[in-house]
């Protein structure tokens, strides 16, 4: 079991990344438009430069949704391994079946 405040944090990460998302992709276009001039650009990277770090989408860590384990995660089922192996064992995922030969 992750420490719930890594989990928090993770959470204020992703609420960040929704709130910043316009803004960030705006200021990212008007950078990387070469057709604009470069003073422009410049500024647009000092304003990107200015937003909170954990607004970027790079910043989130893919955790499970049970335990909050960071590794071995399925990003289709939002878990981890020890989880998905778990509950596919007691026959609460569906479509899973515990595998016998």
């Amino acid at each position: 079991m992750a420490k719930t405040g890594k989990k928090q944090n993770n959470l204020k990460r992703r609420k960040l990344v929704e709130q910043y998302a316009e803004k960030r992709k705006a200021l990212k276009a008007t950078a990387n438009d070469l057709s604009k001039p470069t003073e422009e650009r410049f500024a647009a990277r000092l304003k990107l430069a200015e937003l909170p770090r954990n607004s970027a989408k790079v910043r989130i860590r893919n955790r499970c949704e049970i335990t909050g384990r960071p590794r071995g995660y399925y990003r289709k089922l939002k878990m981890c391994r020890n989880m998905l192996r778990e509950l596919a064992s007691q026959g609460r995922i569906p479509g899973i079946v515990k595998s016998s030969w």
